[in-house]
This record gives structure tokens, C-alpha cells and sequence, in this order.
């Protein structure tokens, strides 16, 4: 009787755990229905992510998402984040060993504290069995948060593969439309005096405009959107060059397009000084303009960039 006890117990405790395993599935499945992205606080966090039983993986995002924290990459990340659990969650392939969910740091801060989490959006994996490993955090600085880049990490981790379905988004293809009638217009009025076409002074600073906006990073702006600049909670002080050499402000991209065209505006009054065959003096005035113009602002320039690039040896 003492052995059949013993041997009862071992079957218990596995019915129990099937029990609680089936619950949690269920529970899972039952919010994943509602929404593609399952909102968790601490308490669902630890039950649900952390706690075992449990045969599913998790994607979990942590983020914070208030107006107030201001975090602008969060905000996309989450754009793209959704687009990804979407394309899962109405996929044939859909099924309950993958769930995607999301922890807000103003209704999870104890997560973020247990995790000794200290920056928003991170991305990370918590598998089926064991412990997240290093691999089981997203490398969101290196690769970006595209939903296809975060699919391919995803089908790394877990084996499961997601299609990204995007929806389609006509604003674009609008936007490209009106520019070509307005343009089209535009020329079909001046149809007999289109000299304008031929001004190389004006193609140049079209062009100038496009370089200055690429080399000051208007596209990583685009891409990340970070925030216009920081003001410092504790002494409201306001930060227009990001410290990090991996980061940048709107603010600083505007500095370093009007560093920029400082720099090529005095190189060009260098260039027509050397070959005006006006005054002398006047020349020599300009010639004067101009190298001041490349070295101040040159200076300046560099200035920031070691102030980003700590122990850059140059001045």
C-alpha cells in the first residue's frame, strides 16, 4: 500500500502540471484572439513568461509607449513590432507554440528592475525550455527593427518562419503623383520660355541641398526618429549633440547640414577668388571670407565629432 502511494504521488503531481500548462495555453491563445500583441504587467509576466510550465516561446517586447516618456523609436518599433504579430497571428501557420506580447515600463517597472533593464525598445526571446540566452536578445542597434529583420531572428531562435504582410500604404504613390502633375503643370505653363531647365546654378543647388541632407543623417532620422533633442529631467538642461557616437538628435543633423554648408560656401568663395579676374583687393577680401568661413566652421565640426568619438586624436 506504502509503494502504490508513492508511485500515485509522481501521477498527481504530472496531472497537475498538465492541468496548469493546459490553463496557461488556453489563457494565451484566448488574448492572442483579441489582439495580435498580448499587453503583460508584472503579475502575467511571471506567470505566463517566466514561471514554468510552459511549451510555448514568447517575443517580448519592453517599451515605453506614454506620450510622456517621449520615446519616439518606440513608437515606430511598435509599428513595426505589430505589423510582424499581424502576419502571424492571420497566417496558415499559426499556432500556440508563439506568442508575441508586449511590457510597458509604466505598467511593468518591476520587470524592467528584475530584468536590470535600463533602455527601451529591447526585444528578447524567452524559450520553450531553460533560460534566455544571449542570443535571446535582439541586436536592435546593429540590425534595426524591421518586422523582416525581426521575422529572421525569430526563425533563428524558434524554427518558426512568419511572411510579413504588410498593409498597403497608398500615401507614398499619392504623394509622388501630385509632385509629377504639379511639375508637369508647372512646365506645361512656361511651355515657351524654359530657359530655367538649363541654369546650372540652380541644378547645383538642388543638388547641394540633397548631399547636405544625406551626409548630415536625414535618412537615419527617417529610419530610427529619434527625438528633435533631451532635456534632462533633473536639472532641465537641454542636449542638442547626442554623447554616443551610435545615436544622434534631429537637432544635431540640422547643426552638422549648416556646419556643412558653411564649409562648401567657403570653399566656393575660395575657388572664385582664385579664379575671378576682378579687383585685386576685392578677391583677396573674399579669398580672406572664405578661408575663414572653412576653418571656423571645419573647426566646429570636428569639435563635435570627437566629443562623439572619445579619444579621437585629431584637432
Amino acid at each position: 500500500q506504502g509503494s502504490m502511494h508513492c508511485s500515485f504521488c509522481p501521477f498527481l503531481l504530472c496531472l497537475c502540471v498538465q492541468n496548469l500548462l493546459s490553463e496557461k495555453v488556453d489563457q494565451m491563445m484566448e488574448w492572442s484572439s483579441r489582439r495580435s500583441v498580448v499587453r503583460m504587467n508584472g503579475d502575467k509576466f511571471r506567470r505566463f513568461v517566466k514561471a514554468p510550465p510552459r511549451n510555448y516561446s514568447v517575443i517580448v517586447m519592453f517599451t515605453a509607449l506614454q506620450p510622456q516618456r517621449q520615446c519616439s523609436v518606440c513608437r515606430s518599433a511598435n509599428e513595426e513590432y505589430q505589423v510582424l504579430a499581424n502576419s502571424w497571428r492571420y497566417s496558415s501557420a499559426f499556432s500556440n507554440k508563439l506568442f508575441f506580447t508586449v511590457v510597458d515600463y509604466d505598467e511593468g517597472a518591476d520587470v524592467f528592475q528584475q530584468l536590470n533593464m535600463n533602455s527601451a525598445p529591447t526585444f528578447m526571446h524567452f524559450p520553450a525550455k531553460g533560460k534566455p540566452k544571449r542570443a535571446d536578445t535582439f541586436d536592435l542597434q546593429r540590425i534595426g527593427f524591421a518586422s523582416e529583420q525581426l521575422a529572421k531572428w525569430i526563425a533563428d531562435r524558434t524554427d518558426v518562419q512568419i511572411r510579413v504582410f504588410r498593409p498597403p500604404n497608398y500615401s507614398g504613390t499619392i504623394a509622388l503623383a501630385l509632385l509629377v502633375s504639379l511639375v508637369g503643370g508647372l512646365l506645361y505653363l512656361r511651355r515657351n520660355n524654359l530657359e530655367f531647365i538649363y541654369n546650372k546654378t540652380g541644378w547645383a543647388m538642388a543638388a547641394l541641398c540633397v548631399v547636405f541632407a544625406m551626409t548630415s543623417g536625414q535618412m537615419w532620422n527617417h529610419i530610427r526618429g529619434p527625438p528633435y533633442a533631451h532635456k534632462n529631467p533633473q536639472n532641465g538642461q537641454v542636449s542638442y549633440i547626442h554623447g554616443s557616437s551610435q545615436a544622434q538628435f534631429v537637432a544635431e543633423s540640422h547643426i552638422i547640414l549648416l556646419l556643412n554648408a558653411a564649409i562648401t560656401m567657403g570653399m566656393v568663395l575660395l575657388n572664385e577668388a582664385a579664379t575671378s579676374k576682378g579687383d585685386v583687393g576685392k578677391r583677396r577680401i573674399i579669398c580672406l571670407v572664405g578661408l575663414g568661413l572653412v576653418v571656423f566652421f571645419f573647426s566646429f565640426l570636428l569639435s563635435i565629432f570627437r566629443s562623439k568619438y572619445h579619444g579621437y586624436p585629431y584637432r
